[in-house]
């Protein structure tokens, strides 16, 4: 592949379907570096610091990035570098501790009343700052006689009402595959939310099928997406138009973040995205400090400088625009609000 073939790709990428964006989207980085226009010399440290963890990222979301500018808030998310291989004091492997909390196969139950479902191990897009990054995800796998174990655990468990689709991105799967396995969930009485944390309607907005709408609003569930969105430059016209049949579907949108250093460390770099996510129908919900996994001090914020930054978001923007700034800490009951 060539750059122009690159181009000639982007330009068709809404002709081919979502599946065929995703096996596109583990990229060449030589011929990235190239279509984006930038130093060839970032190659050999792409390559090496992207051995454990590959660079991976749709089309549709490169296509967003600035060409010529190493240090686009789109590029920095995705691109790896040496700073990635060090092992710094303070982060870990499995910073949230989530091996402590998996009752069964697949299932990972931290929070009083919800529960959280690893769906798949797949994404589309190696966002280079992922806390599961190392998640064992072999462990996790949900086939058909571990998804029994699971319906079992919900129903042996009246207070769970949410169970959460996470992995990986849940949205990878099949249409078929989330409507069967929403089909068993149905039969358990004590579920009433279905909550979704995706990628997907950012990286590939043609995801949203007209199979995955009718899937939604025929459940019995009320159904909450959580996207997750970093920097205002992710939202297109066609992010907006996967967002705009969400919304007329009955979904509730939420958007988390994460402050990311060089991304979005500003009130003003906050406040655009936040404006934006609510023009299309989404509300900023949380702004997460980094999970502190190996390979990611890069992006960290501080939290005294992450408190600073949402005060400076709440002068100037209304309340239902200013996200919770939260972290997790393993062993708590639920996510400790910083702001």
């Amino acid at each position: 592949m060539i750059a122009s073939d690159y181009t000639t790709l982007i330009t068709n990428n809404k002709t081919i379907s979502w599946q065929q964006q995703l096996t596109q989207s583990k990229v060449d980085p030589k011929k990235l570096l190239e279509y984006l226009k930038l130093d060839i010399k970032l190659l050999p440290e792409i390559i090496t610091s992207s051995k454990s963890f590959a660079l991976r990222a749709p089309l549709a979301f490169i296509s967003r990035i600035k060409k010529g500018d190493v240090n686009d808030p789109l590029l920095k998310q995705i691109l790896p570098t040496n700073e990635e291989l060090a092992i710094n004091e303070g982060f870990s492997f499995d910073p949230l501790a989530e091996k402590d909390y998996s009752p069964t196969a697949g299932l990972i139950h931290k929070y009083q009343g919800r529960v959280l479902l690893i769906t798949t191990s797949a994404c589309a897009v190696n966002c280079r700052y992922c806390f599961r990054r190392y998640f064992p995800y072999s462990d996790h796998r949900t086939a058909k006689n571990q998804r029994e174990q699971i319906l079992t655990y919900l129903r042996s468990n009246s207070s769970i009402k949410e169970v959460i689709l996470s992995g990986g991105d849940p949205l990878i799967a099949s249409d078929n595959y989330l409507e069967d396995l929403i089909t068993d969930l149905e039969t358990i009485n004590n579920i009433s939310t279905l909550r979704i944390h995706t990628r997907l309607p950012i990286m590939i907005p043609d995801r949203i099928t007209s199979k995955l709408l009718s899937i939604i609003t025929n459940s019995r569930f009320k159904i909450v997406i959580v996207i997750h969105c970093n920097h205002a430059q992710e939202i297109d016209k066609n992010v907006q138009q996967a967002l705009l049949l969400l919304k007329n579907a009955g979904v509730t949108l939420l958007n988390q973040a994460v402050l990311l250093r060089g991304v979005n460390d500003s009130s003003e770099a906050l406040y655009d995205l936040s404006e934006k996510l609510f023009i299309n129908a989404v509300l900023p919900y949380y702004l997460h400090l980094l999970d502190l996994v190996h390979g990611a001090k890069h992006f960290e914020v501080k939290e005294q400088q992450a408190i600073s930054i949402v005060k400076q978001l709440a002068n100037i923007a209304p309340g239902y625009l200013v996200p919770k700034l939260v972290k997790e800490i393993p062993g708590e009951k639920c996510k400790t609000r910083v702001f």
